[in-house]
């Protein structure tokens, strides 16, 4: 009988560390878990930033595409005329350098440079501005762009849009 209890208290021994070691093994596998789970939502946030980054790329060159070639057929410039072009954007566009967009519309050879303006408190957000030198013909008058909200920068050209 004596043999039996020992047998049994041996088998709950075994019985209780096997308990014990599968419960650490579960507790090991849930901060696995965890830790996997935290890294697929940083993935997820990361995919979903990249996507947003490049909906913003496409869109920021969008619209400087939009600004150049309304400012060139405004003024019937073609390439060959264009001497250097100067673009700044306020402090909140930084997704796209605008002369992407103007080096797909042909300004291969023309110096472009991009640069963001001072942050004044209460300037009108998201504006590209365009300084274009060209050799024009005797009498040519400049045709000023300003684009949808843009308009309200310069108000005493508004006849001339």
């Amino acid at each position: 009988m004596e043999d039996s209890f020992k047998l049994l208290e041996e088998r709950i021994h075994k019985a209780a560390q096997r308990l014990k070691e599968t419960s650490a093994e579960a507790q090991s596998l849930r901060a696995e878990l965890g830790l996997a789970k935290a890294r697929a939502e940083k993935a997820e946030k990361a995919l979903a930033d990249a996507e947003a980054r490049q909906g913003k790329r496409a869109e920021a060159a969008e619209k400087a595409e939009e600004l150049v070639r309304e400012v060139v057929d405004r003024n019937a410039l073609t390439p060959d005329q264009l001497v250097s072009c100067i673009f700044t954007l306020t402090q909140d566009l930084d997704a796209e350098f605008p002369a992407v967009a103007a080096r797909r519309l042909g300004f291969d050879r023309v110096p472009l440079l991009c640069t963001t303006e001072i942050d004044v408190p209460g300037a009108l957000p998201r504006v590209i501005r365009l300084l274009l030198h060209y050799h024009a013909p005797e009498g040519h008058v400049a045709q000023h762009v300003y684009l949808r909200e843009a308009r309200a920068l310069r108000s005493d050209l508004d006849a001339a849009q």
